[in-house]
């Protein structure tokens, strides 16, 4: 079958279906969305080798680490996971050669926006990374004294990829267990 692009999108799927990730080696799109019952690792994108785009969300037994896909290294273009068991530390896919889209969203990836290097990502437009990362949206800093050097790293990083999630209201904050966290209530 030549089939190039599969979406399933609120697919009554309920368990693994592994036939339907090894049946398509010419596939280029993957589409998976709120599939609430499929049982999906990532480790099955092995059998997709041509794969340029994936998008899956909202999908609760889609599982697996982020380093799954470096089967994929010298084809994937366009990653979208959001709102997933997805592990991992996003700088596994740092030498990605033709990645120009990386949305991490909802996902227990990992990672610091201070380690990206100027030969990482090196065809990047768009950036999403999640609170589990320092410099995410949404993190929460342990310490005030990291926030200026995590700042200038998302200064440059955004003078390379056009579009960082949100640039105008990305959201940082201090970690209610941080040693830095004070009351703003005096009593006397």
């Amino acid at each position: 079958i030549k089939l190039r692009s599969l979406d399933l999108f609120q697919a009554s799927m309920n368990g693994r279906y592994p036939f339907l990730f090894t049946s398509f080696p010419l596939l280029q799109k993957l589409g998976i969305g709120l599939c609430d019952y499929l049982k999906f690792d990532l480790a099955m994108l092995a059998g997709f080798p041509l794969l340029k785009e994936l998008e899956i969300s909202h999908s609760p037994f889609i599982t697996g680490k982020i380093n799954s896909l470096r089967v994929l290294k010298d084809t994937l273009e366009k990653v979208h996971i959001e709102s997933c068991l997805v592990r991992g530390n996003f700088m596994e896919l740092a030498d990605f050669p033709h990645m120009r889209e990386l949305h991490l969203i909802d996902v227990v990836v990992t990672g610091d926006v201070r380690d990206i290097g100027e030969n990482d990502f090196p065809h990047l437009e768009q950036l999403s990374l999640p609170k589990g990362v320092v410099g995410g949206t949404d993190h929460k800093f342990l310490r005030i004294s990291d926030v200026p050097e995590v700042m200038q790293a998302i200064y440059r990083l955004k003078d390379r990829v056009l579009s960082y999630y949100e640039w105008d209201s990305l959201w940082l904050s201090l970690s209610d267990q941080s040693p830095d966290w004070y009351d703003d209530c005096i009593s006397s």
